[in-house]
């Protein structure tokens, strides 16, 4: 028998994504035009970004691993949304270089935490059967969160001042805890009903779980961890270097193209999402996950040798291709990777702390690129390294999908019931 879901627990959940996604908005490209208009270098905010995220990623495997270990993701990642709000609160009232650095440490660790523990969320409320489109449904309402901040966002920057923009972020921090509230501890408990997946389980009645070495160390876990940190090596500085640019053409006029670049791809993104995640079920991850890869290097391009900063708008739509499959993809192919060792969080863990370390080289190698030969070979390379990603996963990554691996591996097929 399968327990049923409280529709308020998945509106929470919805909400929870929308807001989260929101409050994250305000950093990254709106940072990139506040600090511009503080009078920082291109160079300056890189490292500063860099150092940040580079701290952050010594946080991502230790913080899935107690994410896996503790009762309560609700409480952990409540926690996250106070830190992170607060950090917003803070780079409001402080843009000076150390201040910011420390911040920027704070936010990436909670970032660490926050991410896995919405993903953990999902696996415990969805079945497994139904976990591409289910992660589908969180990038959907993530983007819709996204693309509406960033037009809010971007009118209070143009209207009252770069500096809220900080603030609204902080305030959807909050309000992010109320949806989180709306989750139901009894449909968590109830998890292990719905579904097999050992780490969709409260721990006190997980199956007995191998030493993390297995996790760690595994080749499909580790070929996908380098796909995903070539594919932030490339991506992470891409909107941030064409804010930039766009700021020091027209720093009034900045926060409304910027705003623009972000909620076109992020209504893409919400379109397809869903759509992706039941292709994902039907034809596999792996056609899918190449056409997420393969969407950078292309953007990349046409950024190169880009016009108007209206057009660079239209180059950034392409960005909700690969925003709608790997934030979909991500925690999937981790489920399917964990389906016998059941450290999804741990594994999370290792593949954002990959994919952090390529978006720390990003930003700073990206900066000091474009500042001493141009935005073009900029954008170039970075479109290399996308280019990287989608080969290596084409040559080196197998099918994870539970119904469609090779016969060698042993996986129990799931019923296809509907959502």
């Amino acid at each position: 028998m399968t327990a049923a879901v409280a529709s308020r627990s998945f509106t929470g959940l919805n909400t929870l994504n929308f807001l989260a996604a929101a409050m994250q908005t305000g950093f990254g490209a709106f940072m990139s035009v506040f600090l511009t208009t503080h009078l920082w270098s291109r160079t300056d905010i890189g490292v500063a970004l860099s150092i940040g995220t580079m701290v952050a990623i010594l946080a991502q495997v230790p913080a899935g691993a107690l994410v896996d270990a503790l009762y309560s993701k609700r409480r952990a990642a409540a926690a996250a949304l106070v830190v992170i709000a607060g950090s917003a609160v803070s780079i409001g009232l402080w843009p000076d270089f150390w201040p910011v650095v420390a911040v920027e440490v704070l936010h990436g660790v909670a970032s660490c935490v926050l991410t896995p523990c919405i993903a953990a969320l999902t696996l415990a409320l969805a079945r497994l059967e139904v976990l591409g489109e289910r992660f589908g449904d969180n990038v959907r309402f993530a983007a819709i969160g996204s693309g509406v901040a960033a037009g809010v966002m971007g009118l209070v920057g143009y209207w009252v001042s770069h500096r809220f923009v900080f603030f609204v972020a902080a305030g959807c921090g909050v309000a992010a805890l109320a949806a989180l509230a709306m989750i139901r501890r009894g449909d968590l408990e109830q998890a292990h009903i719905r579904s097999p997946h050992p780490a969709a389980m409260m721990p006190d009645v997980q199956p007995a779980l191998p030493p993390p070495r297995h996790v760690l160390f595994g080749r499909e876990l580790v070929v996908f961890a380098v796909c995903e940190m070539l594919f932030s090596l490339g991506n992470a500085a891409v909107l941030p270097l064409a804010a930039n640019k766009v700021t020091l053409a027209s720093s009034q006029a900045a926060d409304v193209v910027v705003a623009a670049a972000i909620m076109v791809p992020q209504a893409l993104a919400a379109i397809l999402s869903p759509m992706l995640g039941r292709a994902a079920q039907r034809v596999g991850r792996r056609p899918v996950l190449l056409l997420g890869f393969a969407a950078l290097p292309v953007r990349a391009l046409l950024f190169a040798f880009g016009g108007n900063a209206w057009l660079l708008v239209t180059y950034q739509a392409l960005d909700g291709i690969s925003a709608a499959v790997l934030g979909m993809m991500l925690p999937l192919v981790v489920a399917d990777l964990t389906r016998d060792t059941g450290r999804f969080n741990l594994a999370m863990g290792v593949v954002g702390c990959a994919a952090g370390l390529g978006a720390t080289f990003s930003t700073t190698a990206a900066g000091f690129v474009a500042d001493r030969w141009g935005d073009p070979l900029a954008f170039l390379l970075l479109g290399g390294a996308g280019a990287a990603a989608a080969l290596l996963a084409w040559t080196m990554l197998p099918e994870t999908a539970p119904r469609l691996i090779k016969p060698h591996r042993h996986h129990q097929k799931e019923p296809a019931n509907g959502a």
